[in-house]
């Protein structure tokens, strides 16, 4: 399955989700009143599968994704962010961020609220998600 967003790069073949990684996050996405319960190990893998995805979809260094204390990424093209803290950062909770990836929540609501931190020109990647299926 290719999946293009015109805002990032052209259409790349993406190694999607196993059902067994869109199993864990759901399981994940599933637990937000629960967030301090969630097993770390899952949580962990989840993470790390979203984040694969994206920078597949969007690779690049010009935005730092931040999931504490799980995992951070460098994705979107653009200028490369080399030292120090980066032009743009997003940083949000591994239950969110499983929740964006299936579909569960929205992202401009997210940051609205506040459960998203955006800054800089190009931290608004409400085009990424719901990942593919």
């Amino acid at each position: 399955m290719k999946r293009h967003c015109p805002r990032f790069s052209a259409a790349r073949n993406l190694e999607m989700l196993s059902p067994h990684e869109r199993e864990l996050l759901e399981s994940v996405a599933g637990q937000l009143e629960r967030v301090d319960q969630v097993d770390q190990e899952d949580t962990r893998t989840a993470v790390k599968a979203i984040l694969r995805e994206l920078t597949e979809i969007a690779p690049g260094r010009s935005v730092e994704l931040r999931v504490p204390p799980f995992a951070a990424t460098q994705i979107v093209e653009g200028h490369t962010h080399r030292r120090g803290t980066p032009a743009a950062v997003v940083e949000l909770n591994a239950v969110t961020l499983c929740q964006l990836a299936i579909g569960q929540r929205n992202w401009a609501e997210l940051v609205d609220q506040g459960v998203i931190l955006a800054s800089g020109e190009r931290s608004d990647l409400s085009l990424l998600f719901p990942l593919p299926n």
